[in-house]
């Protein structure tokens, strides 16, 4: 079975189309979870009128925090929300805005039976508000690659390119308090507890526009201080994670 979530909020220019590319694709028994903001728009209305029983919509709204430091927190605290609620073995994550290639879902599965990956990130083309390709590549350009310390400095890590087995969840979830992007949080620790596999196929078309709340789109507009504490939180979230599941582990040999 397989799973995809998307955060939304105040999306409706953008959604329908995205979710039309994403259901085409799902099997009979496959899941779009959309987990929702609290949208003042018309995104919630949008997302019903498909009228499709594998399309679940949630509400986010009363569990949105009330202030944050960075934008990206919003999004991370949502997609939490979402993942809670997937019941699939292959988990994908998209944004509201982009728009998947019809190749996307047969590819993604593929590499999982070739690799025994524990998580995929394919490359995308990046595009503008109406739907202009600007860059053929995101990988080409943000010379994207594998390593944790790599990550931390530049990251290659986009949710909406990523897709990952169930297991995960399981070391990723709860998500940080602190203020760590959920795609840079999966991204990593699938790198320690498994196998991440870089597929260079382009398998969307990833809108960039002004209201952009990625990590990515974020983190290049921080002052050099904030850019300092943004990694540090990252360094100290992903130990404390990782300490948490070594001693754990240790407990449940004692018992």
């Amino acid at each position: 079975m397989i799973s995809v979530c998307i955060a939304s909020y105040n999306g409706e220019k953008y959604i329908g189309k995205q979710i039309e590319s994403i259901v085409e694709q799902l099997g009979c028994d496959d899941e779009l979870i959309v987990s929702d903001d609290g949208s003042t728009d018309a995104t919630r209305e949008v997302v019903a009128s498909f009228g499709d029983g594998r399309i679940r919509l949630i509400d986010h709204s009363s569990l949105r925090p009330k202030r944050v430091k960075y934008a990206f927190e919003y999004v991370t605290h949502n997609f939490d929300y979402a993942l809670r609620h997937t019941r699939g073995d292959l988990i994908f994550l998209a944004d509201q805005d982009d728009v998947w290639h019809s190749d996307k879902i047969h590819s993604t599965i593929d590499v999982f039976r070739r690799e025994d990956c524990l998580l995929m990130l394919h490359d995308c083309r990046l595009i503008d508000n109406v739907g202009e390709v600007i860059n053929d590549s995101y990988f080409r350009s943000n010379k994207s690659a594998r390593g944790i310390v790599r990550n931390i400095i530049k990251c290659s890590y986009l949710g909406c390119c990523m897709a990952f087995d169930r297991r995960l969840l399981g070391k990723a979830l709860p998500m940080p308090d602190a203020p760590v992007p959920h795609d840079i949080w999966l991204g990593l620790l699938a790198e320690y507890y498994g196998k991440v596999y870089f597929h260079h196929d382009t398998l969307i078309d990833y809108r960039r526009h002004d209201t952009n709340t990625s990590s990515a789109a974020n983190v290049s507009q921080f002052s050099l201080v904030d850019k300092v504490a943004y990694r540090a939180a990252i360094v100290s979230s992903l130990l404390g994670r990782v300490f948490f599941d070594k001693n754990k582990f240790f407990e449940e040999q004692k018992s």
